[in-house]
């Protein structure tokens, strides 16, 4: 299947906002449930805890001096748009740093979709086979790929990559290091690597 027979403009209209996002979020935390069939109480509670990891960040997170200037140089309409979940703890991490960038320039249309609700444009963008979030796929106004990022920063995602090669996998265990590595980088790697998303959107 090609990108662009499941990618369509009527899907990016359609699309969420950050902030219809983060009211869904919120909506989702006052009624103790969260987005898909699992209902469980971990799931509830993750979502719980992704709206305040995301509300820390729209409060605390800082934009580079570099990717400003970069995102500046974006002189032509692009859409962002990412697969999401809000009981997905990479995506609370980040999410916050692309909303903030996407917003210095009124060429940039920051959009979001629920994974498990558009697996046929997941799969087109899956991670060593994997359907990892967030991943976020910027977009000219012909639907043309420019850029690709995701699913977490590089350091992260090595830190998964080592630990699932050690045979000796713990998930529980790699989450606490992955969320405690957000808290100490505080956006640095994820605002260089965005620099390199631009980049490419702009070639």
């Amino acid at each position: 299947m090609e990108k662009l027979q499941v990618i369509n403009h009527a899907l990016i209209q359609n699309a969420m906002s950050f902030e219809q996002y983060f009211e869904l979020s919120q909506k989702l935390v006052d009624e103790g449930r969260t987005t898909g069939d699992n209902q469980s109480e971990s799931m509830i509670e993750f979502t719980r805890l992704n709206l305040s990891r995301l509300k820390k960040w729209i409060k605390t997170g800082q934009i580079s001096s570099q990717l400003e200037e970069t995102i500046a140089k974006v002189n032509k309409p692009v859409t962002w748009l990412m697969l999401v979940e809000p009981w997905c703890g990479d995506v609370a991490q980040n999410l916050a740093f692309i909303y903030k960038a996407a917003s210095l320039n009124t060429n940039i249309q920051l959009k979001l979709i629920l994974r498990d609700e558009n697996l046929d444009i997941m799969d087109q963008y899956l991670t060593n086979g994997g359907r990892s979030i967030p991943k976020m796929v910027a977009f000219d106004s012909d639907l043309n790929e420019l850029a690709i990022w995701g699913p977490r920063p590089a350091s992260v995602q090595r830190m998964l990559d080592e630990g699932k090669a050690s045979g000796d996998f713990d998930y529980q265990v790699f989450a606490i290091s992955a969320h405690s590595w957000y808290a100490q980088n505080k956006g640095k790697e994820l605002n260089d690597e965005l620099v390199d998303f631009v980049k490419q959107s702009i070639k």
